[in-house]
């Protein structure tokens, strides 16, 4: 059983000391007595805000306005459901201006590029991907302008940690949560549910061998060094009393309610939360599992033998899949190298985003030297003349060699259960996945969530309908975690509906929210898919389901946003020309 102090979050609310006077007249009328405050209260110093001079703003705008005396220094003044503050101006993920995203009339701000998004009061995080929140400014108005309140670091920073710090003792499974992965997913449950109060014990069990990373950057920039894309240090995690624990889990007892390893640890838990994600697929053809310089694109360490077998450049590399990571790593590896991708589609992300948008991308890579073979199968992979070993060419289905120094795999992942597979109690779906509720509780199973690409959840975005869907994306992994979090420290608390958001590295930055999984029959396309600036809009029957874009931010966060408050134009609006920024949110 956990101690009363073992759970005391010192950072949370302390008791406030007033000083106390004893009822002796003699000694008040004889020997005064002098206060002495427990805390000394610090004048916070006062900034003035350039040609600013009166607090005017109507609900739903902001303006981004110079600090006087700060060098740099800038804030974001807006109007959040009526409350007029400043807050830090940039985005905590990856630094987007936030006076160009979008603030809904009852104060919720989103960042203009991946999503991202603020209470506009506050400054939480409500969604990923970013992990720190907005730094919040009380504003006077006085002598003819408009100042704000706050220490110049914290100006300066335009960040705050959220509250994380817990100090537990001892690892009582009484009310102890163990997260089972180290991904996206796991980061927002375990952030999650420190910032919702929760007091417990949390265990996070890894088997990548390094703390959760922006595992986004891998594809698209090929970052070898875990330290440059990790979210947290170990610091951090200690600061909340979650032990990180580096194993691979193989099985789970649910009847004891135990997680075991490999290595035969054993884990107790109250809560369990699976979120292993994805695993790369193979080929089964011949010589893409025997042959070296062959590589899946999933961790750390297969971006290290990629960026070793690379070089000094000057290497022939055939990428087999047109999917998002085979674009993405053509677009990272076509400066110095020749590059190659092979897809089945007529035209690469055909699938997600139709054979015109497609095409127009293909169009931008082919622009920087990437060569294509669409509606191409592979046949094998053939050994090098120079080295056995190594793959030193791959012959397509037509008879077409294509000479390889490397080989990188970019088609697709299955969902990262094999630990599960011999369980008698766990009933995995055909693809390998969990079946889970709106909260990620798994189907027919008590105080077990699934989250991330292996939890297939009920969709209820447009077009959804509660179908049931599996969706590979980074930020929605983190929310499933948020979601989960909130759920196991208020299990009466419903959960709120986010719009999925993707993004991509494709010689421009695309942006992507919605879904599909009923379909989609008509795509409206607004500008130029071949020049990298366009809207498109993927629609079922009048129901624009999905959204892409290049170059129009903030069209794709205002298409979210209007997707979620279920207020997006219908297809023959956007037919007709209809600008998605025009388009006013609800209040």
């Amino acid at each position: 059983m956990i101690s009363t102090r073992s759970v005391l979050r010192p950072c949370i609310a302390r008791a406030s000391l007033k000083p106390r006077l004893k009822s002796n007249p003699r000694s008040q009328t004889n020997n005064p007595i002098r206060l002495i405050s427990a805390t000394t209260i610090r004048t916070m110093p006062q900034f003035k805000l350039k040609d600013v001079t009166s607090l005017s703003l109507q609900p739903g705008d902001k303006q981004e306005v110079e600090v006087e005396g700060i060098e740099g220094g800038k804030v974001l003044l807006l109007n959040a459901g009526g409350k007029i503050q400043a807050m830090g101006p940039k985005c905590t993920h990856y630094g987007a201006p936030l006076v160009k995203g979008v603030l809904t009339k009852s104060g919720r701000l989103t960042c203009p590029w991946h999503g991202a998004c603020f209470n506009g009061q506050t400054g939480d995080i409500e969604n990923a991907p970013a992990l720190d929140a907005l730094p919040v400014f009380k504003t006077i108005e006085k002598d003819g302008g408009v100042y704000i309140e706050g220490d110049e670091a914290v100006i300066k920073a335009a960040r705050r940690k959220p509250n994380f710090k817990c100090g537990v003792s001892g690892g009582a499974p009484a009310n102890k949560v163990v997260v089972v992965g180290g991904g996206s997913g796991a980061i927002g449950a375990i952030e999650g549910l420190r910032e919702k109060g929760f007091t417990g014990p949390i265990t996070m069990i890894s088997n990548e061998g390094y703390l959760p990373i922006d595992r986004t950057k891998l594809s698209k920039a090929l970052i070898t060094d875990p330290a440059k894309i990790q979210w947290r240090d170990d610091d951090w995690f200690k600061s909340g009393s979650v032990e990180v624990a580096h194993g691979e889990v193989v099985d789970v007892d649910l009847a004891n309610k135990v997680v075991v390893t490999k290595s035969k640890e054993k884990y107790a838990y109250s809560k369990l939360i699976l979120a292993t994600g994805g695993s790369p697929r193979n080929l089964p053809m011949q010589g893409f599992k025997v042959l070296e310089n062959i590589f899946p694109l999933r961790t750390i360490h297969d971006t290290k033998k990629i960026v070793e077998a690379i070089a000094d450049k000057g290497k022939k590399i055939v990428i087999v899949g047109s999917s998002f990571i085979g674009m993405e790593v053509a677009n990272a590896t076509s400066a110095g190298n020749e590059v190659t991708v092979v897809g089945q589609e007529s035209a690469p992300l055909e699938r997600v985003l139709g054979k015109e948008v497609g095409a127009g991308l293909q169009k931008g890579l082919e622009g920087k030297g990437v060569k294509f073979h669409m509606s191409a199968g592979v046949d094998k992979a053939e050994p090098s003349s120079s080295n056995p070993s190594k793959v030193g060419s791959v012959y397509l289905q037509d008879g077409t060699k294509l000479e390889a120094d490397l080989v990188v795999l970019g088609v697709g992942v299955a969902p990262s259960t094999e630990y599960l597979k011999d369980n008698k109690v766990i009933r995995l779906e055909r693809d390998g996945s969990l079946k889970t509720d709106d909260n990620f509780l798994v189907a027919g199973l008590k105080d077990v969530y699934a989250i991330g690409d292996i939890a297939s959840y009920p969709y209820h975005g447009p077009g959804g309908q509660g179908s049931y869907t599996r969706i590979e994306h980074w930020n929605v992994a983190q929310n499933q975690g948020r979601v989960v979090a909130h759920h196991i420290v208020n299990p009466s608390l419903k959960s709120e509906f986010f719009t999925p958001i993707f993004w991509s590295a494709l010689t421009g930055q695309l942006r992507y929210c919605g879904n599909t999984v009923n379909g989609w029959d008509e795509l409206v396309l607004q500008g130029n898919p071949g020049e990298g600036k366009f809207v498109a809009y993927y629609c079922k029957g009048e129901t624009v389901v999905a959204m892409a874009s290049m170059g129009v931010d903030p069209a794709m966060v205002q298409s979210a946003e209007l997707m979620k408050l279920n207020a997006m134009p219908s297809k023959t609006e956007l037919k007709g020309g209809l600008d998605i920024l025009t388009v006013p949110l609800p209040a």
